[in-house]
């Protein structure tokens, strides 16, 4: 796979008919190894090791409405009391980051309501802080460090 813009983190493989899968520590089990699940084990990854948050408070790959919808997120990582407290999107290395992500994650959030939001293609990382009073975002040079 692809060398990305992150750390270099360790991962478990197993190849079983002539496919290779990457444990996924979240869901904890073994998934298909695509480039898009090679970005979200490192994106995991970049949130447990360097942010420091639990690894109870971060959720991979669930479904949810939009407007009507059956869509699917990436990575969310929740607040103590439940509400969302970063929405990630993540890509395959091959795909440029375009207004179209930014797009997709607004409109996820207006249903999920996360403080922070995530878009990485593994290469470029993009990081915004929500305005709902002017329903906007902010880009930031950082996520925030996880804090008690």
């Amino acid at each position: 796979m692809q060398k990305l813009n992150f750390y270099s983190y360790s991962f478990r493989f197993k190849n079983s008919e002539n496919k290779v899968s990457i444990f996924d520590k979240i869901r904890k089990k073994f998934i298909i190894l695509t480039p898009e699940e090679w970005v979200r084990q490192h994106v995991v990854q970049f949130l447990l090791e360097e942010k420091k948050y639990p690894i109870s408070h971060i959720n991979v790959e669930k479904v949810l409405k939009v407007n009507g919808l059956r869509k699917r997120y990436d990575i969310v990582v929740y607040n103590p009391d439940g509400s969302i407290y970063i929405l990630i999107e993540c890509k395959a290395p091959a795909i440029k980051i375009a207004q179209a992500t930014f797009d997709q994650i607004a409109r996820y959030n207006m249903t999920m309501n996360a403080q922070f939001l995530m878009v990485t293609n593994g290469l470029n990382h993009y990081f915004c802080k929500m305005d709902f009073e002017n329903e906007k975002y902010q880009f930031l040079a950082e996520l925030p460090n996880y804090t008690l």
